[in-house]
């Protein structure tokens, strides 16, 4: 048997960062977004039913990257599907073949046309703007310097993804990895810093995809700081932490909520409620019993369930900081063909030798009172009942939470705390 031809490698890098912090005292912290950020995509063909079907993909992957994830995992999680979805996306645009089938479907596509681009350059347009709150979203290419990359590509991702191409020499590894670590640095509020090292760059890459997301906001209604104290958070019944805990009581704030037989839910609202975390709260220590019902449908079903009402609510203040290798993940929900080297991704440079080596991903988010910086499965059907005038939600064991883009719907954080300390 002849020996398989040497392959490029193209390695996937995803970065995500969620910070919370109290209002903006901490100026060192203080974000500036970029002047190219405020560059628009091609939004043209995009229409509501367009953007609305690319969210339900984005939501649904959201979901079941979840699964994957927590599967066996009783520890915190937290990360930014839309991140991980988007750096997937960009690589998407080239693969062909069995290759963009199997990408196809553990993206959720419904369709790949001109009007779904539209709607990635729609949902970027609409999350980058000036608000109450920072949130920044920013794709690049860094691409190997005399590389001929095809120029229909690289147009789609500087297009319709806002991604800028920047030529830069892997043979020289920790030269190429400081710059593009210090792409990550000033795109997410200096939070994340020597992301990458020479060691996750091979010999061979010829392209490595970059998305940085970076949000910052202040709660709608914050927390009154004097009401902090020390509680137990029930990690588990044999186990109790003792952890800083917010409340809220008898402030005369309604926010939105939703209960079950099983679970309560609470949305908090950001400032200008453009944004917001809703926070799954099992009755029980079980978290595992709302994970097993975390569905798109679900999802929906009990978000339109929301009504407005008088909560007293105890949250812990909580700070994570997490890292995924996720080629493993992937390949296990059905992207096996891109990582290995019958894949193709001629739609890039026109040849048939190039796959993925690695997808990193990396994310921090940390809440206190004044807020936050940083399906084909089978349906449970609950039923939901009556909401009293007032009701007290207390999180005082582990819970599952999101943070969501409200006109859009787009998840864009995700996570669950088991011991917030």
């Amino acid at each position: 048997m002849s020996p398989k031809k040497a392959r490029n490698v193209f390695v996937v890098v995803i970065v995500a960062i969620g910070l919370v912090f109290g209002g903006l005292a901490h100026q060192d912290m203080l974000f500036s977004r970029p002047a190219e950020a405020q560059k628009t995509a091609i939004d043209t063909h995009a229409t509501e039913d367009s953007v609305a079907d690319l969210v339900e993909s984005l939501n649904a992957f959201s979901l079941d990257m979840y699964a994957k994830l927590c599967s066996g995992n009783h520890s915190n999680v937290f990360f930014s599907p839309y991140s991980i979805f988007v750096a997937l996306a960009m690589t998407y645009e080239g693969a062909r073949g069995e290759t963009a089938q199997e990408m196809h479907t553990v993206l959720r596509f419904r369709q790949n046309n001109h009007t779904t681009l539209c709607s990635f350059g729609k949902i970027y347009n609409l999350l980058n703007v000036d608000a109450e709150y920072t949130l920044h979203t920013a794709n690049a290419l860094w691409t190997q310097e005399n590389y001929p990359f095809l120029q229909e590509y690289l147009h789609f991702i500087e297009n319709y993804y806002m991604g800028d191409a920047t030529d830069v020499n892997f043979t020289y590894a920790e030269q190429a990895a400081q710059t593009i670590s210090q792409w990550v640095e000033e795109n997410t509020g200096g939070k994340i810093k020597d992301f990458i090292t020479g060691d996750d760059i091979h010999p061979l890459t010829r392209l490595i995809l970059t998305n940085a997301i970076y949000f910052k906001g202040n709660w709608r209604y914050q927390f009154p700081p004097e009401n902090t104290e020390n509680k137990a958070f029930e990690v588990s019944p044999d186990t109790t932490v003792d952890v800083p805990t917010m409340s809220m009581s008898h402030s005369g704030v309604k926010l939105q909520y939703a209960e079950t037989d099983d679970m309560q839910m609470l949305e908090l609202p950001y400032e200008s409620e453009k944004l917001s975390m809703t926070i799954f709260l099992p009755r029980e220590n079980n978290v595992s019993k709302i994970e097993h019902m975390m569905t798109p449908d679900n999802l929906t079903q009990w978000q339109e369930s929301l009504i407005e009402t008088q909560v007293d609510m105890s949250l812990p203040k909580f700070s994570l900081e997490t890292e995924y290798r996720l080629k493993q993940v992937l390949m296990d929900m059905g992207m096996a063909i891109p990582f290995t080297l019958d894949a193709d991704f001629s739609g890039m440079n026109g040849n048939q030798d190039l796959y993925i080596d690695k997808v990193i991903h990396k994310a921090f988010i940390e809440v206190n009172e004044k807020g936050t910086e940083a399906a084909g499965a089978t349906s449970v059907h609950m039923s939901l009942t009556s909401v009293p005038d007032n009701v007290v939600f207390n999180a005082n064991h582990p819970f599952l939470f999101i943070i969501q883009h409200q006109e859009t719907g787009t998840i864009l954080f995700m996570g669950k705390i088991c011991n917030p300390q």
